[in-house]
């Protein structure tokens, strides 16, 4: 049984010390320890007890493999990005970030555009129903748009669900994304800020046409929906560029010389 346990510890000498390893040699040493046992039970001399054990439970190349585990101080080989892949990948997310912040808007637009035509005609008994009508295949419409826009803006972003795995950036291109970063950075807070005020000065609107006349309050809530919606559109645009040199800078990955 020594000899098992000499060759146990052999098989994890190059592996990291793990928690969740050492749970795993445990478990491979008591299972061992039973087919040893059982071995010489059936009556086998200890060398071939030995032999059958070790020749049962494989080795650590297929296991680790299977495990997804990599030995002490050896890292995943991951692949190099080429400018031309990092500035793809940046096009993409502010493309991205461009159709969804769009769709988001229309979808917005469409319940505002409802609530509008159906306050604009309910005090015409001839229109009120045409005018609800208009206003619900209007809203339809610009939410199908809008669907379509967040499909066509996940798809932008499928080639590069690879980068989730890791990648590796060459160093000067890896400055050079830091100095764009930098230069963007203006822009970035000051989308920031303005989506921030049309947040808070949004709801003014419904308050202001109230104030004027509880009948205009619809319309208030059409315009804080739009004003809300230009708001959120900022957030995602200019979010998505921002959420780009993000990955690509501080994800853990190799910085390639």
């Amino acid at each position: 049984m020594e000899t098992i346990i000499v060759y146990l510890d052999n098989m994890f000498a190059g592996l990291p010390k793990t928690q969740e390893l050492e749970h795993l040699k445990q478990e491979l040493l008591s299972g061992m320890e039973e087919k040893y046992l059982e071995m010489k039970l059936a009556g086998k001399s200890e060398n071939e007890a030995i032999g059958i054990v070790i020749s049962e439970f494989g080795n650590i190349e297929e296991l680790t493999a299977e495990l997804d585990i990599h030995p002490a101080g050896q890292e995943k080989t991951v692949p190099m990005l080429s400018e031309e892949e990092v500035y793809a990948y940046a096009a993409a997310k502010r493309s991205s970030g461009l159709w969804t912040g769009l769709g988001v808007f229309l979808c917005a637009c469409g319940v505002a555009l409802l609530i509008t035509l159906s306050t604009l005609f309910e005090n015409n008994a001839d229109m009120a129903d045409k005018g609800s009508m208009l206003g619900l295949v209007g809203m339809f419409v610009l939410v199908a748009v809008a669907v379509g826009m967040f499909i066509h803006s996940g798809m932008k972003l499928e080639r590069f669900e690879s980068l989730e795995q890791g990648f590796q950036l060459p160093y000067a291109l890896k400055t050079a994304l830091q100095r764009s970063q930098a230069l963007y950075a203006p822009t970035y807070r000051l989308a920031l800020i303005v989506g921030v005020c049309l947040c808070v000065l949004s709801p003014t609107f419904i308050f202001a046409t109230s104030y004027v006349n509880d009948d205009f309050a619809a319309y208030g809530v059409s315009a804080f929906l739009v004003i809300a919606a230009t708001a959120v559109f900022l957030f995602v645009y200019y979010g998505n560029i921002q959420e780009a040199y993000t990955k690509l800078l501080n994800e853990p990955h190799i910085d390639a010389k």
